[in-house]
């Protein structure tokens, strides 16, 4: 693919044909649009001191939806001709039938840039790329003695994006992407751990070739490893739990998270459907979704339907007050659309989908959450969990958690799992920290096949009796 810029409108498909074939899409419908899409993408893995893999990808392709009711008709293809666009029209078409629908009105434009268009896979060579893969591994090594592997990853793309709407108005995104992790294993007496860390955001990889960076996160990542090597069998039971800030935030995202997004609470599947108005979290409790946050993983200056990125306020002092909103369910809904429409490609239909999701932080030390705590577990770190958004349900795997007896952190725990449900655990939040911080830029979020970057945030919190899986009663 050519480094040249994206312009389909130019190079592959005339704009007045295109809006002539999406108007008769989306004749007698009540909303559709055109997405045109560009994408590169490449990733090198370092691994025990050699290049294990090194992948460049690229693809462009069109997505036409005409919408009507509860119905979508979508067709895409890789193609972006004038004979593929016709014939994608007579598909989307079937939706649409006889017509009689409105169409709805169009969103409102922004000139608001939240992160650079330029390509951050173009900020090095590829040989500088490798060579900084190996200098990463020969500096964890030379930490600790005990680090027997080390595996850097380095990654980059840019997504560009053009939207064509039937009443005319057109759209033009260009978004970046990099992202660097470093994992490693230690051994000691016979015994292995690992380590990992990492994150980027929506900029050049210069920021995170930089030595200051990609060190710091080589520390962290073989810190976290060395505390798994005197990790204990977590306990088990019912007891309070403190989370730490940032990342940890990924069990907002799950937990609460899906389960305001508005498509779940139109159909009534959700465990927060019917509940707007209502308290559902202690007070103090106030969550936001907000895709204008600059540089971050999850934000878009528009969405993939064309709607600019909002800050939206999910819950106010523990206060159902909005859920997270594309265009087809907010009109069905009654309510306006909150820029949360998203789609993984050109090839996916959009629905609403999280950005960046957080809490805000309270007035209350951390230290002192962590004094308070008489028995429980202090959860740093997750891994992988699952969730059932119809009752919100939850298991979370920790990957840095310690004991806590009178207040006092005691030695790191193996094996803990995290289990409840999001709508008690809301309710049972008892101290909110004034550390609120978002995660270093890993998230990505599943929904119904599809993948997107996103981001999460929280402050250090304490919840009370949760369940806690673990390996000794």
């Amino acid at each position: 693919m050519t480094d040249a810029p994206f312009r389909p409108f130019d190079t592959h498909l005339d704009e007045a044909v295109a809006l002539d074939l999406l108007r008769q899409a989306t004749h007698g419908a009540d909303d559709g649009e055109l997405f045109l899409e560009r994408r590169r993408s490449e990733a090198i893995v370092l691994d025990d001191g050699r290049v294990k893999t090194a992948s460049y990808d690229a693809s462009e392709g069109y997505g036409l939806r005409a919408v009507r009711g509860e119905v979508a008709g979508y067709a895409h293809s890789t193609e972006i001709s004038e004979s593929a666009l016709r014939r994608g029209m007579d598909t989307a078409r079937l939706a649409v039938g006889a017509g009689g629908g409105t169409l709805a009105d169009a969103p409102k434009g922004t000139n608001t840039r939240l992160y650079t268009d330029q390509n951050p896979m173009a900020d090095a060579s590829f040989a500088g790329k490798i060579d900084l893969l190996r200098e990463i591994d020969a500096y964890a090594r030379a930490l600790d003695p005990r680090v027997i592997q080390v595996s850097a990853t380095l990654a980059a793309g840019l997504q560009e994006v053009e939207i064509l709407r039937p009443e005319g108005l057109r759209l033009s995104d260009i978004r970046p992407m990099a992202r660097l992790n470093i994992s490693v294993i230690v051994e000691q007496n016979g015994r292995r751990e690992s380590g990992g860390m990492g994150g980027g955001g929506r900029y050049g990889l210069a920021r995170l070739m930089d030595p200051a960076h990609w060190q710091s996160v080589a520390r962290e990542a073989l810190r976290i490893a060395l505390v798994n090597l005197d990790a204990v069998p977590a306990p088990a039971g019912v007891m309070d739990v403190v989370l730490g800030a940032g990342w940890p935030g990924i069990l907002l995202h799950e937990a609460i998270g899906h389960g305001l997004e508005g498509d779940f609470n139109r159909k009534k599947t959700s465990a927060f459907s019917g509940l707007m108005g209502q308290r559902i979290a202690a007070k103090g409790v106030t969550v936001l979704d907000d895709g204008t946050i600059p540089d971050r993983r999850g934000s878009l200056s528009f969405d993939d339907e064309g709607t600019p990125s909002q800050r939206n306020v999910l819950i106010d002092d523990g206060v159902l007050v909005g859920y997270m909103q594309d265009r087809q369910n907010a009109r069905l809904m009654g309510v306006a659309p909150t820029g949360n429409g998203r789609r993984e490609s050109h090839a996916h239909i959009p629905m609403p989908r999280m950005t960046n999701t957080y809490m805000l932080g309270g007035d209350t030390d951390p230290a002192e959450i962590v004094a308070s705590l008489k028995d429980g577990i202090y959860a740093v770190g997750f891994g992988g969990g699952q969730v059932d958004i119809t009752n919100g349900k939850f298991v979370f795997s920790c990957t840095e958690a310690y004991r806590v007896q009178n207040g006092v952190i005691g030695a790191p725990v193996k094996g803990a799992t995290l289990i409840g449900d999001g709508a008690t655990a809301l309710q049972k939040i008892r101290a909110i920290g004034n550390d609120m911080a978002m995660d270093p830029g890993i998230g990505n979020c599943g929904k119904a096949g599809q993948w997107v970057p996103v981001g999460v945030g929280q402050p250090t919190l304490m919840i009370g009796g949760l369940t806690v899986g673990g390996s000794a009663a």
